[in-house]
């Protein structure tokens, strides 16, 4: 089980400080997780320029040009944010008992370990 998943609001715990260009200490929403890699794709975190080759749509509009979009961080870098305090927190797991049509299933919540409240 995931400890982050899209749409989930991060804050970025390592790099380089905001003052000397970097993103430390900046909120963003997953947009896309790579578990494989154990990467996230965070809006508006580690933007890359990027170089694309000049070609033509079938319209005979150019297409290319240089632009800006966001590069995947590794998970390591990032902490969940808990929505009660605005802080980064660690996360952890906590076994609840779920009744659903009539049925009783135990299911695992991720929970905020300083609030202790499920996120």
């Amino acid at each position: 089980m995931a400890k982050i998943k899209k749409g989930d609001l991060v804050q970025v715990i390592t790099g380089a400080k905001q003052e000397r260009g970097g993103d430390r200490g900046k909120q963003g929403k997953v947009l896309r997780v790579y578990p494989e890699a154990n990467r996230l794709l965070v809006e508006g975190i580690n933007r890359v320029t990027k170089h694309t080759k000049v070609g033509q749509s079938q319209r005979g509009t150019k297409t290319g040009g240089i632009e800006v979009v966001e590069a995947p961080i590794h998970v390591s870098n990032v902490a969940l944010v808990d929505p009660s305090t605005k802080k980064p927190t660690r996360v952890g797991f906590r076994l609840e008992t779920v009744e659903k049509d009539g049925v009783s299933k135990t299911v695992r919540v991720r929970v905020s370990k300083a609030s202790g409240k499920d996120i």
